[in-house]
């Protein structure tokens, strides 16, 4: 189908985007790579009647890594990230969660940013940030704001982000060198959406795990960080009674609905399954 009628705004910074969208107000929808507004709007799911693309901001294109602290820009691609020498050593699950979305073409051009503010509980990226206690930057005009990524997701495509904001940046607190990572994603075929997936980051210390965070992919209305699932992982050996604890945990909180990927027993099963393999894996590159 052909999307409606809209005015395209391309601004040239991030301050005249912010102005934008405050005097435009809730007719303005923004751009960013467009992988899941451009066929909204085809389907006129999506009747923005203002467009305000965010690909002429060279300034929210940025990673940076200083030690421990890394800073990305919402306007970031995928394939970026996957190119990142400083990115993948700093937080080498960034680089493993780009492979696995969709395909090179559309990581090509999708954006981390897009990736993780429009709320949609399939995209990859809101569990990897929740697993990493990531920190979201929102531009607006009353200024920058900070929120965890963990309190920014409220529902199915409802987010923390106040009319007229911008999710300009994400920060990071690298995990300790050695850290134990991984993200498992379970799907139909390349580019559809996770069955279930789970990240998971550990760290390990004479034997036992210090520390340990997991988070799951389109099991519920929100990606959702599974608190007593890496609790269960944490001074234990991370041996099979801990893991099995580990499991049971994360599944108590997923609440998948019934769709094409499968019936709900199914999808419980597979994310099990999902959040086993990934901690199983994040044990191992442990050191």
């Amino acid at each position: 189908m052909i999307p409606g009628a809209f005015d395209y705004h391309r601004p040239s910074s991030l301050a005249d985007a912010v102005k934008l969208m405050g005097s435009l107000g809730d007719d303005a929808t923004i751009l960013a790579g467009g992988h899941s507004l451009i066929p909204m709007m085809k389907l006129r799911m999506a009747t923005p009647e203002h467009l305000v693309d965010l690909g002429g901001l060279g300034e929210l294109r940025r990673i940076e890594v200083n030690g421990s602290a890394v800073s990305i820009g919402a306007m970031v691609t995928q394939a970026q990230v996957i190119a990142s020498t400083p990115l993948a050593a700093a937080v080498p699950i960034l680089m493993e969660t780009s492979t696995q979305i969709a395909d090179p073409q559309v990581r090509n051009l999708g954006t981390i940013g897009g990736n993780v503010a429009n709320g949609d509980p399939g995209n990859d990226m809101p569990a990897v940030m929740q697993a990493l206690d990531a920190t979201y930057v929102l531009s607006g005009p009353n200024g920058a704001r900070e929120v965890k990524a963990r309190e920014f997701y409220s529902g199915s495509y409802a987010t923390a982000r106040a009319p007229g904001e911008i999710l300009s940046a994400i920060r990071i607190i690298a995990p300790p060198a050695g850290h134990g990572y991984t993200y498992e994603k379970q799907k139909r075929k390349i580019g559809d959406y996770a069955t279930a997936a789970a990240a998971v980051i550990l760290t390990m210390s004479g034997g036992r795990c210090t520390a340990a965070s997991i988070a799951l992919t389109n099991v519920g209305e929100t990606a959702l960080w599974a608190r007593e699932a890496g609790a269960a992982l944490v001074g234990t050996p991370v041996d099979d009674q801990a893991i099995k604890a580990a499991v049971a945990a994360a599944k108590a909180i997923a609440t998948p609905s019934a769709d094409g990927r499968g019936p709900i027993d199914f999808r419980l099963q597979v994310t099990g399954v999902m959040v086993r393999r990934a901690i199983e894996k994040a044990r191992s590159r442990a050191r």
